[in-house]
């Protein structure tokens, strides 16, 4: 069996752009990925027609080592564009290998590990001004059924945080942690906004309402940093979204700069790359949690992973707060049941993608807005039935 053809598919989703591939093969199988960047999308899909469609087109999908491996060392210069790219491709390999076997991919990973896949949702806060409507927003993503929620209180900060602004900040964690009670999860999402004195006092601070984890307090490429904020604490970090390479993740580990690792398997090389990264994870008694903040391909990919992965905590859940058409891009599929996702056990991935719902949002230029600008907090808004609409 070889690739013969290689296509890509752009679509608009409120916030973000999704960019999905489509495999061909000469057996008449395809395989579906993902390869979705924030601001990037149409630079990764010019880097996959122009230099990974080449690498691709010829080999034999079921060797995913051999084409991957050689990407990574052929790719040069690094970063998350031409990560991305590849890592899109490789979860489009295993969804071929899935149906040539008539197995789902989790069970060519590893097999069934959990039997509950927890979620967390992100993305339920939109439109949310003022600790009251946080606190709102936060018991109606309760009512959905979620055990764990993350946010970002923080505003547009970088690196210093004023009285007024930290003052907030805990006055909105506070809020939710009343609203929802002592037993729902809350991570606290900074977003690498903070230098280090800063993220160990508002971390230190905000410790009274036991939050489940601290996301990326520093800048995601200052290991170094990172590490000196965990000695500093004694609640959970958790990090790793922003990191692209197997040597990334190696670094990170053996630092212990985290406790909880989130690489993102739509942009650090896919799926084998990720449970590579987690077994050495594993090794240093760390948990892993993918992070996945784009599209319902990645999304199934990271589920194969965790259901197949001992050292899975729980996953990133975006899609009850996304676009209405969301699930209709993948023909209607939503793993989604009370805050817990249910595995796909269907061959391969077990998605398809629906071309006319794809081509009916086409893409809008810079549909993610900064998080260091007013944008972010005037359009990650909700419509009146609690789904983020475009702005």
């Amino acid at each position: 069996m070889k690739v013969t053809h290689f296509e890509t598919f752009l679509t608009n989703a409120g916030l973000r752009n999704y960019l999905f591939i489509r495999l061909h093969t000469d057996s008449g199988l395809t395989g579906v990925g993902e390869a979705s960047l924030e601001w990037q999308e149409k630079t990764v899909e010019t880097l996959c027609h122009e230099w990974v469609a080449g690498r691709v087109i010829g080999r034999d999908p079921f060797d995913i080592e051999a084409i991957v491996g050689e990407m990574v060392r052929d790719q040069y210069q690094g970063g998350a564009t031409v990560m991305t790219a590849i890592s899109g491709v490789e979860i489009a390999l295993w969804d071929i290998i899935g149906k040539a076997c008539n197995q789902p991919v989790y069970r060519l990973i590893g097999g069934r590990y959990h039997q509950h896949l927890p979620a967390y949702a992100n993305g339920w806060y939109g439109g949310a001004r003022n600790p009251k409507e946080y606190a709102e927003l936060a018991r109606e993503a309760v009512r959905r059924g979620y055990r764990a929620l993350k946010f970002d209180p923080f505003g547009i900060a970088w690196k210093d945080l004023d009285v007024a602004e930290a003052d907030l900040a805990e006055e909105m964690v506070a809020a939710i942690r009343e609203a929802v009670g002592a037993r729902i999860g809350l991570m606290i999402e900074y977003h690498g906004r903070l230098s280090v004195g800063t993220a160990v006092s508002m971390i230190r601070r905000l410790e009274r309402y036991a939050p489940t984890w601290s996301e990326e307090p520093v800048a995601p490429d200052s290991l170094d940093l990172l590490a000196e904020v965990k000695k500093q604490v004694t609640g959970l970090i958790a990090a790793g979204e922003r990191l692209y390479t197997l040597a990334d993740f190696y670094r990170l580990i053996n630092l212990r700069a985290c406790d909880v690792v989130q690489m993102d398997i739509a942009h650090c090389g896919g799926i084998a790359i990720s449970k590579k990264i987690a077994a050495l994870a594993a090794a240093q008694d760390l948990r892993v949690a993918p992070h996945c903040s784009v599209g319902p391909v990645a999304l199934t990919a990271a589920l194969h992973f965790a259901a197949s992965t001992p050292n899975f905590m729980i996953q990133e859940a975006f899609g009850e707060f996304d676009v209405p058409w969301r699930d209709d891009l993948v023909c209607g599929w939503n793993p989604l049941q009370k805050g817990e996702f249910i595995l796909p056990e269907k061959p391969g991935l077990g998605v398809e993608l629906n071309e006319s719902v794809i081509a009916a949002h086409p893409y809008v230029k810079n549909a993610f807005p900064s998080l260091w600008d007013s944008e972010w907090l005037t359009d990650f808004k909700q419509d009146e039935k609690g789904v983020k609409g475009e702005t």
